[in-house]
């Protein structure tokens, strides 16, 4: 039996960008561990990961471009897929503009070879793109706003912290490799607080839990910083590196610390207990990503860069407010122009179609995305899709998503990706290869855009400036062109192929000039309260989409429930029975979930896993209203209301009493 290891780099949307060591035999994947060299991922990986094998190796997996004929799904050639899609982009650009298509690329991949195919769609466009994002687009625009950049300390930088504050992460699911910094830094003693309104898995990791009401974060902070204030323990140096320091010590002060934390729905000695972990410098704040995803998602996270400031945690070592590490912050990514003919929201994006005119959008195409899943709104999404001239969807496997689509172009698995990677969650860089080839009729995104663009020319004919020239290149090739900025720093390609390597260009603790590129060169401090969402009588209970171990958004790692468990305590559903089922319904949709009983959870919340699948009823984005955040263009996921409704088991349908 052939047996052989290889090494590749994760690409899925997580922030640690593992390195992977696969196990092949006789050509097929058989294990997926760690990479005991990374040194972040120190040898063990996800329990998503270690399953993909079973993905890879999935029966069901699309291995031919299909093309959608009377209804139905055909496997066809390269050649006549590629051709169709080329003749009826070429027809809609001619009669309508390229404004007209809408290129549309999420996270189903990391890798930096999507900015190729972003580069295909500007010079045969420039395309309708969207703007904003669904995920953190609230904290972008926060930690932008507040301090003119958007990244962290190094990751190993939290071994310097005399206290952490884990507000809304829950690492033990979406950052598991930050666990091992945290044990390491709890044994020299450092203090971590979670804040969070639903008891996950990382309370074992922590020394205490705070659990304010949904959305209640901003109100906590502010009886922190008044606690700071009252106490003397504010830096007194932060008015001279903080804009708007009077503005918010004024906002503060509009209440005690009682009240505050009152409006947060905890008690003010919890709220002193976050003050203290702030005032025994250093403490970093480790911001999760769930907060942004609300209305006033964007000042909550304001709030927090606020605290890090005026506490004189900025600029030291084992501070910081970390939001976000800048994983793209070692390429070159020159070859972009950003010519964008028309942008269309992401969080609103079925509305934005829909509703498109001058010219309307026709034609779509999709990549690492699974937009009817993954957005709010799904049946607006569907619809959307449904409705246009031309759909075109590149992915690996069948989704919502290329159920819909008119043509389907098979791509290459994780495993097969040749590819860079950055990571959102530590500062280190890596180099994706095959660890084995693909199916003989997969090919790459990079590849796609590339055939696709020869037929293009050909069809456009002479006086057109041809494409394929100006994206042509293996990815090796555009590997190296993007490593240009790190490679005067040693960073070549052949260095990434032997190990990954530390962005040089990345601070090891951020601004410790205290000197910020904003236009002023100083931090800039909330100013104002934030609105809270409107109430939804007859809809008690706050929605929690979360990520669990078993999915990475809308793919799970072995058999996708065919009904999801929905987390509760006792008293959030009364006259409901532990493990009996209930409709989920918000006032858009509804769906069957499965309760689960937990006394510690707070009664005015649920959590369902995040993905799902809306062809089968188990994605709660059906159940949630397209709303934006306050600033950034964020999605609002986590301002869902939802109730508890029986059903008769008879025949499915509602029996008219609600757990209020």
């Amino acid at each position: 039996m052939a047996r052989e290891i290889k090494h590749t780099v994760c690409n899925r949307d997580c922030p640690d960008a593992c390195g992977l060591v696969a196990t092949i035999e006789d050509g097929r994947v058989v294990k997926l561990a760690g990479d005991p060299e990374h040194p972040v991922t120190r040898g063990f990986i996800c329990y998503r990961t270690g399953r993909f094998p079973e993905r890879q190796h999935d029966p069901n997996r699309i291995l031919r471009p299909q093309l959608r004929r009377r209804g139905r799904f055909e496997p066809v050639s390269w050649d006549e897929a590629l051709a169709f899609v080329a003749s009826a982009l070429l027809r809609i650009r001619t009669e309508s503009g390229p404004a007209a298509i809408l290129h549309y690329r999420s996270g189903g991949t990391l890798g930096m070879m999507g900015a190729v195919v972003e580069r295909f769609f500007e010079l045969f466009g420039p395309v309708s793109v969207k703007r904003g994002d669904i995920c953190s687009g609230a904290g972008d625009a926060a930690q932008a706003t507040d301090f003119g950049e958007e990244d962290s300390h190094d990751l190993f930088d939290l071994r310097n912290s005399r206290a952490i504050l884990l507000w809304g992460k829950n690492a033990a699911v979406s950052n598991i490799h930050l666990l091992p910094v945290l044990r390491e830094a709890k044994a020299k003693g450092a203090r971590v607080l979670l804040i969070d309104p639903v008891v996950q898995k990382t309370v074992g990791h922590a020394d205490a839990l705070i659990r304010p009401r949904p959305g209640g974060d901003f109100h906590l902070a502010m009886a922190a910083a008044r606690l700071l204030f009252d106490r003397g323990a504010v830096d007194p140096a932060a008015a001279e590196y903080c804009d708007g320091f009077p503005e918010f010590r004024a906002l503060v002060h509009r209440h005690d610390a009682a009240a505050w934390a009152r409006g947060a729905g905890v008690s003010e000695a919890e709220a002193a207990l976050v003050a203290g972990a702030l005032a025994d410098r250093p403490c970093s704040i480790q911001v999760g990503w769930g907060m942004g995803r609300r209305a006033n998602g964007s000042a909550i996270v304001r709030a927090l860069d606020a605290l890090g400031a005026i506490s004189g945690n900025l600029g030291i070592p084992g501070g910081g407010v970390s939001f976000y590490f800048k994983r793209r912050g070692a390429f070159d990514l020159g070859f972009l122009e950003q010519r964008r003919a028309r942008t269309l929201c992401e969080p609103l994006l079925g509305r934005e179609i829909l509703e498109a005119r001058d010219p309307a959008i026709r034609a779509v195409w999709i990549q690492a995305g699974n937009p009817v899943a993954q957005l709010p709104e799904s049946a607006v999404v569907a619809r959307a899709l449904e409705t246009r001239e031309l759909v075109v969807v590149v992915d690996s496997h069948w989704t919502d998503t290329a159920r819909r689509a008119h043509v389907v172009l098979p791509t290459v698995t994780m495993l097969e990706s040749d590819d860079l990677l950055g990571a959102y969650g530590h500062h280190w860089i890596g180099t994706a290869v095959p660890v084995v080839p693909p199916p003989e009729e997969v090919l790459s995104d990079l590849e796609i855009a590339q055939r696709l663009a020869a037929v293009l020319d050909a069809q456009a004919g002479p006086g057109t400036a041809p494409i394929a020239p100006r994206i042509a290149g293996s990815a090796r090739d555009w590997k190296r062109r993007m490593l240009a900025r790190v490679e005067p720093h040693g960073v070549t390609l052949e260095a990434l192929d032997r190990r990954p390597v530390r962005n040089p260009l990345a601070p090891t603790v951020l601004f410790a000039d205290r000197r910020f590129p904003t236009g002023t060169g100083r931090m800039n401090l909330v100013r104002d309260l934030p609105s809270e969402p409107p109430e939804e009588p007859g809809f008690p209970l706050w929605l929690f989409s979360n990520s669990t171990e078993r999915a990475q958004s809308s793919q799970w790692a072995g058999p996708e429930p065919e009904v999801l468990p929905a987390l509760c305590h006792p008293d959030a559903a009364p006259g409901f029975a532990d493990g009996g089922l209930a409709w989920l319904e918000s006032a858009i949709g509804r769906m069957r979930v499965r309760l689960r009983f937990d006394a510690r959870q707070r009664p005015d919340l649920v959590v369902v896993p995040k993905g799902g699948s809306f062809d089968r009823g188990t994605c709660a984005n059906a159940l949630v209203r397209a709303r934006l955040t306050d600033a950034g263009e964020g999605a609002a996921y986590l301002d869902c209301r939802v109730r508890l409704v029986r059903i008769a088991l008879e025949d499915g349908e509602v029996a008219g009493e609600t757990a209020r």
